[in-house]
This record gives C-alpha cells, sequence and structure tokens, in this order.
C-alpha cells in the first residue's frame, strides 16, 4: 500500500494563521471516502484505502489531496493539475474520468463535496 499525496503547503502551527499565510482567508474543508469505488474494485479484489480532498471555501477550489491505497498513483496528476492550476470544483465537474479506472474515484470524492456543502 502506497500514500500519496499533493498539497499546496504542509499546514502546522495554528491552521488560522497557516491558511492566512498561503492566502486562504477562510478555513477549507476535507471530504474524505473509502476506497474501493468505481473502478478501483475491478483492479483488485484486495484493494482498501482512503481518499481526501481539502477544499478552500472562499475560492471553491481544491488545497491538498490524499490518495492511500493499491494502483492509485494515477491520480496523483490530476490532483497536482486541480492544485497548482487552482481549478474551481465547478470545472472539475466537466472532467469526466474514464472508465472503468481509478480515476472515478473524483466523481466520489466530488460527490462528498457537495453533499457536505448544501
Amino acid at each position: 500500500m502506497v500514500k500519496i499525496s499533493a498539497t499546496t503547503t504542509t499546514i502546522s502551527g495554528s491552521a488560522s494563521r497557516a491558511y492566512s499565510s498561503i492566502g486562504v482567508s477562510s478555513s477549507p474543508h476535507t471530504v474524505y471516502i473509502a476506497t474501493p469505488t468505481g473502478g478501483v474494485m475491478l483492479l483488485r479484489d484486495d484493494a482498501t484505502g482512503t481518499a481526501q480532498l481539502v477544499i478552500d471555501d472562499e475560492t471553491n477550489t481544491v488545497l491538498g489531496a490524499t490518495f492511500v491505497g493499491p494502483d492509485l498513483a494515477e491520480l496523483l496528476h490530476s490532483a497536482t493539475i486541480a492544485i497548482t492550476a487552482k481549478v474551481p470544483i465547478d470545472v472539475l465537474w466537466h472532467a469526466v474520468p474514464s472508465y472503468p479506472t481509478a480515476s472515478e474515484l473524483w466523481l466520489r470524492l466530488l460527490d462528498s463535496d457537495r453533499e457536505a456543502t448544501r
């Protein structure tokens, strides 16, 4: 099992100071899912793990992502693009992942965010 993360910075100390030091004016929220889901289940019978996104509430962009589990390395590049390009969540919904692949995990994360922010 491999843990893969893409983040804009490492946050330590006081959360509010850390958020403001990277230009985030409000506290972000985290969405979390347990894998396997979608195409991950087709990759391996023993697939287990987690995935999470840290989302800035003000800009509605991804600040960080963590993927833990087998065969999830393909998700790192898409997370890096989303973070560095500051792609809004509303735009990410239009980036439909291939089926069946582990990239379907993005849809589950976006679904979790939608449910959390209702």
